[in-house]
């Protein structure tokens, strides 16, 4: 089975010229991962963001967090990191306390269900969702160095 061009995807059979369709390409590609992501995570009740958070909670665990921590590490820097971690605690995925050193600041951290999603997604559909087991891990890294070369 042969992987479906961009040419085929969008019905647009020419482009001006390779630039324009390796943009094309990118953002559609985006999109398309975007979609298939958010069909998982609907699964799980959560949203990509909210995902993003969780993660990043996992990764300082068991140390707390801040939301400019948060904020810095986000993927997607326009999400309201205050707002989602209103709706994670909600869900009883993460705790808010008071930091006992500044009483302005606080601390928030991943809980036992929140570490307990993460691990049921990994184990099942989200390495799926994103099509990267498509690559070699030396396309993969290829692929990251083009994305990094892009933005800089």
């Amino acid at each position: 089975m042969h992987p479906m061009k961009i040419e085929d995807e969008i019905k647009q059979p020419f482009f001006k010229d390779s630039f324009q369709k390796a943009y094309i390409n990118l953002v559609f590609t985006a999109g398309w991962l975007g979609q298939r992501q958010a069909a998982v995570f609907r699964d799980y009740g959560i949203t990509l963001p909210q995902f993003n958070i969780l993660r990043i909670l996992r990764g300082q665990h068991p140390k707390p967090a801040t939301v400019n921590l948060l904020i810095e590490r986000m993927l997607d820097k326009t999400s309201n990191a205050s707002r989602i971690v209103d709706k994670l605690e909600a869900k009883q995925l993460v705790t808010r306390t008071t930091c006992p050193s500044n009483r302005r600041a606080v601390d928030i951290c991943i809980t036992e269900a929140g570490l307990q999603l993460l691990q049921q997604m990994d184990d099942a559909a989200v390495p799926q969702a994103t099509g990267l087991q498509n690559l070699t891990p030396d396309e993969a890294a290829q692929l990251s160095a083009l994305l990094d070369k892009i933005r800089d």
